[in-house]
């Protein structure tokens, strides 16, 4: 028998579009949570269109959408109409937490704000995720990750030295808000008595994984910079051009950077007073570092790494994500899904294991508003009045 996961028997209703909002609520499915995701009649979820299989995105089924989305219900609402806000307060009453990523008023204007939902039910628990806050100078400005890894100070010390800011390859703003929303949410569900309002900017969510840049400034008044591949706090740790597939290899501590040095017969840079201590190296590492790197190009990365690392200096090679992903599935960290159009489709799960097994859910991402009927006949209506408000473009 499959043993209870942490979240089971919470309800979650998820209210979110495109990456944030559902990043965190797929945390809370994995951990176990019911998530209902309530969306707009017709069109849905903004993700359902987005994403590179266009195939994919004319079924509203886009690959965007999937990936944060496995193993929830699907229900759509329209809260514009009373009998919307009516049957969405019939779920609330049912549900242990609200997961929202609109813009900060958007709910209020609704007549679904935080402070008047709590008012109903105490032991809400109501988490909304913005760019920079529901009550930051910058609430209103729009949220894109890019926006909000450049105010985040994090697109300044990105990338090489002298050739501008740059963004991280993945939308790390919003999978940073997500992550730290669930663990708060988390958090707030262990809490003794229930109940609370979650504040999530996505630009201190960022910040706050920034860790050594940010104190570096606060306690040691030192700004960060774009370093490129070089680690600033030691060398030899980079990244260098093997003979197929670049390496990574962090000889931090004095004694991993002799035998660094003894195994690519560098022997003689030992004596030299520009290589002898930590604070040395880091301030000739561009010669340090070309010396290494051309050692190190007569072999294949991969021999280096299996060496390197059999003698106690951290190596590895820096892979493709085509490549990296077999490791994840060895992992089990890949669930493979058929959708309803029969397409097969394969997800990252949430890298978490829990007593030595992957976090997995059941059910492929939901078609579009595919759980109303059920969903609604559990808060106890007939079939006809759903059939009357299908007709009417409440569901």
């Amino acid at each position: 028998m499959e043993p209870s996961k942490p979240l089971a028997g919470v309800r979650v209703l998820d209210l979110t579009n495109v990456l944030a909002g559902p990043f965190c609520c797929h945390q809370l499915a994995h951990l176990g949570a019911e998530v209902i995701k309530v969306e707009i009649p017709e069109s849905g979820d903004l993700a359902r269109q987005l994403g590179q299989d266009e195939e994919l995105s004319e079924q509203n089924m886009g690959v965007s959408f999937l990936a944060p989305n496995p193993g929830k219900r699907s229900v759509t609402l329209n809260l514009k109409s009373q009998d919307g806000k009516s049957i969405f307060r019939k779920l609330l009453g049912t549900s242990d937490v609200l997961v929202e990523n609109f813009r900060p008023g958007v709910m209020d204007r609704l007549g679904l704000g935080a402070k008047t939902l709590r008012a109903e039910n105490p032991r809400l628990i109501y988490c909304a995720i913005s760019g920079f806050g529901q009550e930051d100078e910058m609430r209103l400005r729009p949220a894109y990750d890019q926006i909000v890894q450049g105010i985040s100070g994090a697109m300044a010390i990105t990338g090489e030295s002298g050739a501008g800011p740059l963004r991280a390859g993945w939308p790390i703003a919003d999978t940073a808000g997500g992550l730290t929303a669930a663990l708060a949410i988390s958090a707030a569900l262990n809490a003794s008595p229930r109940g609370c309002i979650i504040d999530i900017s996505m630009r201190d969510a960022l910040m706050a994984t920034m860790g050594w840049a940010v104190s570096n400034y606060l306690i040691a008044g030192v700004e960060a910079k774009p370093a490129g591949n070089d680690n600033l706090t030691s060398d030899a740790s980079a990244a260098f051009e093997c003979a197929y597939c670049p390496i990574n290899i962090a000889a931090n501590k004095q004694e991993q950077w002799e035998t660094l040095a003894d195994h690519l017969d560098l022997t003689d840079m030992l004596d030299d007073p520009r290589f002898e201590t930590r604070l040395a190296r880091k301030e000739n590492r561009h010669a340090l570092n070309a010396a290494i790197e051309a050692k190190l190009k007569k072999r294949t990365a991969f021999e280096w790494e299996t060496e390197l690392n059999a003698l106690g200096v951290p190596a590895g090679r820096i892979l493709s994500l085509p490549d990296a992903l077999k490791s994840a599935r060895n992992a089990g960290q890949i669930a493979d899904f058929q959708l309803e159009n029969g397409r097969d489709i394969s997800v990252f799960r949430t890298g978490m294991k829990i007593d030595s097994s992957p976090l997995t859910v059941d059910d492929p991402p939901p078609e579009l508003g595919q759980d109303t009927l059920d969903v609604l006949q559990e808060l106890g209506f007939t079939e006809n009045e759903i059939a009357d408000l299908r007709t009417r473009n409440v569901i």
